[in-house]
């Protein structure tokens, strides 16, 4: 496929989950209410934290800062699987066997879970099993492979070795998971949210969280000014907006991913692919009315950190063009997720000494099966106290190996992008066309532009509302983008990604910079 013809390329990315289900229309909060209960983010997490502690007879309600399933879960590539990368080696060798096991058995538990669940309430969601694969073009990562299936066999997964796939690729070594599975995750959680709302769940969407005041009890406070009193509180909400004691920010770092759904005269031969090299390149079929496709993802790198973010669906056409031959790609979208300075997510107490408080976070692009891990473990802890897996995910581990170093690279890196921003140069010749955003300074500040195809232009202030840093431009997404702590948002300044909760300060003098756009440049 001629990539420079693509006209997808040139519209707004759309996401497919979105795309094959109906809007949700919950409405917003508009009155105080107490409950016991109250969890922050209507994500895959949030969901199904709700729907398991709702059996256990208490009052609850679900907090969105948008649309519910509109986030991270619909934007995800939908993989059900214990596979997450090589980690389970890494994990025994930085933490003990022990805790590598909670790990894995929390995960396969997961994948069966899921199962159960839409079993249970014949949920049509494009279950699948598949076996998932990991392989390594590079000799380096060959003996990976084999120490990796080795150990996660030890844990109890069922891994095996294999000399290659059914792709033209050339592999030094690969493995294969086998009683995994895919699945689509709207289809899934929209029902289940549907099954709580019916039970007495109270779900609210456009409500953001913006305040959180830990006393006798915990008191959210909405956008709107609304309030929420809880006995306890959960915090879903992909980037934790409550920083202040957890120093969360300095933990957690964002990465982007981007997805094409591509149509392709040849048949997907099944399973679930992912490479152990960079760039990172996945594969896995997606069954629709309109035929197969097929999911080619890839291209991660620091959310707000990049030059030519178009580039990256240019790199994943030409690796999907060495493979298939591409008739049409329908569908494309980008991906955020929190990472953690040592690849386990946390989920747990906020802190030790906030028992009422509980988080989850940090799931390292492997949501699907990590969602469900963290309703099970934050429902154990509220319920019964403990949780048989709460020691490996737990926020306030101290064993971690190699993490200071980690926290001390990923933070002198924020340190770089907040300081740069402020001091960078400006173009001394700004012309904004058409679908295009750039940065340039006038009487001081700077100012973000966008012209969208028609003409009309919209001026933001580039400094993010979370922490100071200076947004860049994602000509992909048209979006502006925070290079320390992931936060995004529209071209009009409304927030795409947490952890800010604070829309960009508008520049309404749009006749006085066009003239400067126009005159002085």
């Amino acid at each position: 496929m001629n990539k420079e013809d693509l006209k997808s390329l040139n519209q707004l990315p759309q996401s497919y989950w979105l795309a094959s289900t109906d809007p949700t229309d919950y409405s917003s909060l508009s009155e105080d209410i107490s409950v016991d209960i109250a969890i922050i983010g209507a994500g895959m997490a949030g969901i199904l934290c709700a729907y398991l502690l709702h059996k256990e007879n208490l009052s609850m309600a679900v907090l969105d800062a948008g649309k519910i399933l509109g986030g991270t879960t619909s934007h995800t590539t939908a993989k059900i699987t214990s596979q997450h990368g090589l980690i389970y080696d890494k994990l025994k060798k930085q933490m003990g066997f022990d805790l590598a096991k909670q790990y894995a058995d929390a995960n396969e538990n997961a994948i069966k879970q899921i199962k159960d669940i839409i079993d249970q309430h014949h949920i049509d969601c494009d279950y699948s099993p598949q076996s998932a694969y990991i392989y390594a073009e590079d000799e380096n990562n060959a003996e990976k492979i084999e120490d990796e299936v080795k150990t996660a066999s030890e844990l109890g997964i069922k891994a095996s070795f294999i000399d290659e796939i059914p792709f033209p690729i050339s592999i030094k070594a690969g493995m294969k998971f086998d009683n995994q599975a895919q699945f689509h995750p709207r289809k899934f959680l929209l029902r289940l949210a549907e099954i709580i709302g019916n039970e007495g769940v109270r779900i609210y969407e456009n409500s953001r969280a913006v305040d959180l005041e830990d006393g006798e009890k915990i008191t959210i406070t909405t956008e709107q000014g609304k309030k929420v009193t809880a006995n306890k509180v959960i915090i879903a909400s992909h980037y934790p907006f409550y920083n202040k004691p957890g120093m969360y920010f300095s933990r957690i770092y964002t990465e982007r991913t981007y997805i094409l759904a591509i149509a392709a005269k040849e048949k997907y031969p099944g399973g679930m692919y992912i490479n152990a090299e960079n760039p990172s390149r996945s594969l896995r079929e997606l069954d629709t009315k309109d035929g197969q496709l097929i999911l080619v993802v890839g291209e991660n790198h620091k959310t707000g950190q990049g030059r030519d973010m178009a580039n990256h669906y240019r790199n994943l056409i030409d690796f999907a063009d060495r493979i298939f031959t591409v008739e049409d790609i329908p569908y494309r979208w980008s991906t955020q997720d929190c990472m953690t300075l040592d690849g386990i997510p946390y989920i747990g107490y906020y802190k030790q000494d906030t028992p009422d408080i509980l988080i989850a976070t940090g799931f390292q692009k492997w949501g699907m099966t990590n969602s469900m891990v963290a309703a099970n473990i934050i429902r154990d802890l509220i319920i019964d106290g403990s949780s048989q897996w709460q020691d490996v995910y737990n926020p306030s581990r101290k064993n971690i190996i190699g993490a200071a170093k980690t926290f001390i690279v990923e933070n002198v890196d924020v340190a770089k992008h907040l300081i740069s921003g402020k001091i960078s140069p400006l173009p001394e010749n700004v012309e904004v066309s058409p679908g295009e955003g750039k940065v340039f300074e006038h009487d001081g500040e700077r100012i973000g532009a966008y012209r969208d195809e028609q003409g009309k232009l919209f001026l933001v202030n580039t400094t993010c509302t979370h922490m100071g840093c200076e947004l860049n431009w994602n000509s992909a997404e048209r979006s502006w983008d925070c290079p320390c702590h992931g936060s995004r948002f529209t071209f009009s300044g409304n927030i795409i990604d947490g952890p800010a909760v604070s829309p960009l300060t508008a520049e309404n003098d749009v006749n006085t910079v066009e003239k400067i756009i126009k005159d002085e440049f």
